[in-house]
């Protein structure tokens, strides 16, 4: 049987990161290529002459000698961590493909539960915006999911109380390989919830596929064609390729959330499906997603600790 080049392609091994990020001095270097490509600008005047102050920390400008920092306006913004442990961070997470949980990390960088837990939900928080920011396109499969077991004397299917209902959703290419993948936390499976998942994440002329849900009609609203398909409770049959990838992918991230994940609160379960989608998203170029991910988070807003706790916006 032939490899599958994507799953055996070298990425980034950890001999490679430590020569090019293995020291601050590298990762401020990469942080100001990237935030700069031209060189500085000012952020209040434009200008693009500064001088380096304070341990070369701070930009002042030339012109309106206004100062800012590498890290201003970004998610390293006020950071007290080394840049190199922000970097080793981001390789240690976008290299495990099963995810990384925050005790865990803690022990690869060597810092607190409490500081390794913020820092993974920001560059997570990163991660969603970012793709957030991509709607599907192409041929998608959707279908509804929950989080959460069932409790004892709660009842059982939708309604069950505890749960928290997803949209799994994968796009495929015309000859049916899956493409990207998009798990969104909603309010519930109702045409109102999916009519506004629908306006943010499928692009308009997408082809979706789905079971006989009467809620996903609602992406017929916002322009797409609908192939409705009715169900039954069994697995389906081996031929069947209707919802293939959708059912296989969801499949895939539960398993590897309950492996890793053993106390998730469910309000920051949208950080967490957003986790495994920008991996699965960018896995044909594994070697790159260090960079990606530093650069998505030099354009990411600062998360304070205080908005980090609060429940994830949704839908």
């Amino acid at each position: 049987m032939a490899k599958n080049m994507v799953q055996f392609q070298a990425g980034m091994s950890l001999p490679a990161f430590l020569e090019k990020f293995g020291d601050e001095a590298k990762c401020k270097a990469a942080l100001a290529a990237w935030r700069w490509p031209t060189g500085f600008k000012c952020p209040k005047c434009s200008h693009d002459k500064a001088c380096q102050v304070r341990s070369g920390t701070l930009y002042q400008c030339h012109r309106c000698h206004s100062q800012t920092s590498l890290t201003a306006g970004t998610l390293f913004q006020n950071t007290r961590l080394p840049l190199r442990t922000w970097f080793l961070a981001i390789y240690l997470l976008t290299q495990s493909k099963t995810g990384l949980s925050a005790l865990e990390l803690k022990r690869h960088i060597g810092v607190s539960y409490n500081t390794a837990w913020l820092l993974k939900h920001k560059l997570m928080q990163a991660m969603k915006e970012r793709d957030d920011q991509r709607p599907l396109v192409g041929f998608v499969q959707i279908d509804d999911a929950y989080w959460g077991g069932e409790r004892h004397g709660s009842g059982t299917g939708r309604g069950t109380s505890g749960k928290t209902p997803f949209v799994a959703a994968v796009s495929c290419t015309e000859d049916g390989r899956p493409q990207a993948m998009r798990m969104t936390v909603v309010d519930g499976f109702r045409t109102d919830a999916l009519l506004s998942w629908s306006q943010r994440h499928v692009a308009t002329g997408t082809h979706v596929m789905s079971d006989g849900l009467g809620c996903f009609r609602a992406v017929s609203l916002v322009g797409c064609t609908h192939d409705a398909k009715t169900v039954g409770s069994g697995p389906p049959a081996p031929d069947d390729k209707h919802l293939n990838w959708v059912n296989t992918m969801l499949g895939n991230v539960k398993n590897a959330l309950h492996g890793t994940y053993h106390a998730m609160n469910p309000k920051h379960l949208p950080r967490y499906l957003a986790e495994f989608c920008y991996r699965f998203n960018r896995r044909f170029r594994l070697d790159a997603l260090v960079e990606r991910l530093a650069r998505v988070a030099l354009v990411t807003a600062p998360l304070p600790y205080r908005l980090a706790t609060m429940a994830e916006a949704h839908g």
